[in-house]
């Protein structure tokens, strides 16, 4: 596909980008190199290929699901104006 000018200028309009002539010619190129390829990938035969998550076979590592930390509930929770049964009471803002 043969990118014009007036093609990059639009796509920078509908993007809301500002570009001048010099960009607009500049984003010319760097778009047509992008979509030759695009077109290269597209003639490569992929049959019988599985489509990847990831390209590597890697998986992350976790730390372990364990607490870290102690109960501070009480202690925030006396600074606060209202609390009931462990919850904060807030005023009501929906009717």
């Amino acid at each position: 596909m043969a990118l014009e000018h007036a093609d990059v200028l639009r796509a920078a309009h509908l993007a809301r980008l500002g570009l001048d002539e010099g960009e607009a010619d500049r984003y010319l190129d760097d778009l047509g190199r992008i979509l030759e390829m695009v077109d290269r990938l597209q003639a490569l035969d992929t049959d019988g290929v599985a489509p990847l998550a990831h390209p590597l076979d890697a998986t992350q590592r976790l730390r372990a699901d364990e607490v870290t930390e102690t109960d501070q509930r009480e202690a925030f929770q006396r600074c606060a104006p209202a609390v009931e049964n462990g919850l904060y009471l807030v005023p009501r803002v929906v009717e």
